[in-house]
Parts: C-alpha cells; structure tokens; sequence
C-alpha cells in the first residue's frame, strides 16, 4: 500500500481550520468550518488557562505578566511569529513553566516547525507529565516529521482512550498516516473504517481512507461526491484518479479546480509537475518539460523541504547535463531524506557524468543496500567499479544486473518518500 508522505496530508492548521482558504459550500462546510474552529479555540484556551496559573505563581512578575499578555494576545490573533517571540522571551524569565513550553510547542506546531515543537513539548512533559494535551500534540508533531513508530503511544492514547471528538479526530487521521509509514496496512484500515463511522459526512475523513483501503475506494469517494460535490478533495481524488489512468489534460485540469479552492494546497504544483512529466515522456514536447520545471518550484515556495520535488528538479538539470545544479538539488533530497533511494542513485550518475567515479561509488553502494532489486543502481555501480579498477566487484555487481535484468517482474524494495520518477537507463548505456 502506498505511504501516505508527509507533505500529503494538511497538519493542525488545516485539521483546525486555521488558514482554510477554500469553501466547501452550504451547511456542511460553515458545520466543519465552526467545528475546526472549536477545536482551536479549546486548545489555546485549556493551555493558555493553565499557563496563566503557572506564570502567575513565577518570579519576576510583572515581567513575567507583561510578556504572556503580548503572547496571549498575539496567539489569540493567530500572529503566530509574534507569539513565538514572546513566550520564548517569557521562558527566558522562567523556564520552568511547563505550560509555556507547551504552549510554544503549540504556536512552533502552527507555525508548520514540527522540529522545534517536539523539544518544547518533550520539555513541557519532563516538567509536568499530566499536560495531556502537550502529550497529543507530542505525538502529532512526531508523525509529521515521519516518526511513526515513537508518535503510535501517543496517538493511540488520543484516538481510543475517552478524549473529545475533535482530537480523536485529529489523532484518527495521524493514526492513518504512521500506520501506513510503519506498513501496518490492516491496522490502518481498520482506523479507517473506525474514522468513517464516527465522522461518516467529513470531506477530509472520506478523501484519506479512500487512499487507505483500495477495495473500498469506490463506495468512500462516492460518498464524498455526494456529501461535497464541490470540495477541494473531490477535485484532488479526481485528479489522482485521472492521473492513474495516464488522463493527463483532464488530471492537470482537476488538479487546477484545486488550486482554485486552496492556493496553498501542499503537493498540488508537484503533482502537477510530475503529470506534465507524464505527458512530456510520451511527446517530448519540451515545454512540458520546461512547465514542469517551474510547478517544482513552485511547490519548493511553498514547502523547502519536499524531497521529492527537489529530487524531479535535480533529474530535469541533470538530464539536460546541467550537472552543478543537479548535483545541488540531489544532495538537498539527501539532506532531507538520506535513505532516498532513487536521489542517490541521481545523485551518482551526476558524478559519473563529470567522470568522479570515486564520489559515485558510495551513493551507489548504499543505493543497492537500500533497494537490492534496483538493476540500473547495480549496472552503474558496475561501470563505476570497472572505472575505479575494481574487477571483482564489478563482476559482482553485473552478475545481480543480469539476474534482475532476466526477471519478469522486479521485486520493490525500501520505497522512496512518495511517488517519483525512476532512475532507468538509456539508451546506448547499456551495450
């Protein structure tokens, strides 16, 4: 089953309406829409109710009072890089309040910087491991950075011990997400169909367990058309299920009546890109290419740290032998993702290109460690051990190229984070 990346599914902002951008239309939309809101208003204020016990009992008073003044406020008014400041400068003063780390944790969460967020909230549970809110968004800041196996305790907590409906929710959706990463594909199913019960007309509910279990996907996204005809994740799952189809004119079009609803989707533009790949490989008409080029970075805008469209960007540089910028962009997707397997092998045809077969050599090696069904990373590390005056290892590594090479069928190895274009050999590379 396919893993849900993490740039696919929108984090507490867009699960509690903060900077929904898009209308779903008539009662259903202004339900969830008051229902998101809620969610967030209970959140900062349970926090920020209990950070104001805390900090009243501190030293330094009214220092203290002045600095979560301006940081409630601002939090209030969703100025989320001014309530940052604030409370930083208020654990300046005391830092020991467990409330204000987690409270930072939560304005860090906002703010989309799931790294910073997890310390905080990490340091608001040493101090005070009662905060059960903290302990929540602990374990959702965790899934969004990919770490599902430490995130589950928390998110199981949340989802099946009494909890209110809005965060059983929102841990029912993250749930999905680290069972699926950790490939627990019946136990993701099986919070699917949970999801679906408890929330059985939630646009955004219907749209991720769609994805989930594949043999039901027919019956949920039919649901969906019915109970938000008009919704971004209608257009989205016609789009992915033009796109499956190789439909790529009506995919980009659906993808657009995205875009329309939610400017700031995440991973839209590098969907996008990746179809006009699609119809670019069929009719090498080179502004597709060049279009392609440009949804990529436009993604990059929008979130810097989408290895995949780092990675497509680096494969277009590279096969047009602009090998600075490719080297570049590769080594940016293995900064964000080191067991990428399809940028180290991008990565060490770079570097054989501009003939350092000595750089390729360990890309490749950990290329095959990761995916030992890969034949183009075993016939490459080939040429580059024959390079290196290797001939044992090449021996080695063209004898697993033409066993793959014979298969009917390759076996996958570790997948790449998402979907992304192949390594393959070309033409004349292999004699």
């Amino acid at each position: 089953m396919e893993h849900v990346d993490a740039t696919q599914m929108d984090p507490l902002a867009t699960a509690m309406g903060c900077g929904v951008q898009f209308l779903i239309g008539d009662t259903l939309a202004r339900m969830i829409l008051r229902a998101r809101a809620a969610a967030w208003h209970s959140m900062v204020i349970l926090l920020l109710s209990s950070a104001a016990g805390a900090v009243a009992q501190g030293s330094q008073d009214e220092a203290l009072q002045q600095y979560f003044k301006a940081g409630q406020q601002a939090l209030a008014a969703r100025h989320y890089d001014e309530a940052e400041i604030d409370f930083k400068k208020l654990l300046q003063l005391d830092p020991a309040i467990a409330e204000v780390h987690a409270t930072l944790g939560l304005v860090y969460f906002q703010e989309k910087k799931f790294d910073q967020a997890v310390p905080e909230l990490r340091r608001a549970l040493q101090l005070k491991p009662a905060l059960s809110r903290a302990t929540t968004l602990l374990a959702m800041s965790l899934s969004e950075l990919g770490q599902y196996r430490e995130a589950l305790p928390g998110l199981e907590n949340g989802f099946h011990k009494p909890a209110d409906p809005l965060t059983k929710r929102l841990c029912g959706l993250q749930l999905m997400r680290a069972y699926t990463g950790l490939q627990r594909d019946s136990d993701a199913v099986a919070i699917a169909l949970e999801v679906n019960r408890l929330y059985p007309d939630d646009p955004e509910i219907l749209y991720h367990t769609g994805r989930i279990y594949g043999n039901f996907a027919f019956l949920t996204l039919h649901k969906l058309e019915e109970v938000a005809p008009t919704s971004v994740w209608r257009h989205q799952a016609a789009a992915e299920a033009f796109e499956s189809e190789g439909s790529t004119n009506a995919s980009i079009g659906e993808y657009r009546e995205v875009l329309k609803l939610d400017p700031h989707r995440p991973n839209i533009h590098y969907r996008i890109g990746r179809t006009l790949l699609a119809r670019w490989q069929l009719t090498h008409v080179p502004e597709d290419r060049a279009e392609a080029a440009r949804e990529f970075e436009q993604e990059l805008q929008l979130d810097p740290g989408n290895a995949n469209a780092i990675y497509e960007l680096a494969e277009i540089h590279r096969q047009l032998s602009e090998f600075d910028q490719a080297q570049q962009l590769f080594e940016s997707a293995l900064k964000y993702y080191p067991d990428f397997q399809e940028a180290q092998v991008g990565l060490a045809a770079t570097f054989m290109a501009q003939q350092k077969p000595e750089l390729a050599l360990p890309h490749l090696q950990k290329a095959v460690a990761l995916n030992a069904d890969d034949e183009v990373a075993w016939y490459r590390l080939s040429q580059v051990d024959r390079a290196l005056g290797n001939a044992e290892e090449q021996k080695k590594a063209l004898v697993q190229f033409q066993r793959l090479r014979s298969q009917i069928a390759l076996q996958q190895g570790t997948s790449t984070p998402g979907e992304v274009t192949k390594q393959a050999l070309q033409p004349g590379e292999v004699p």
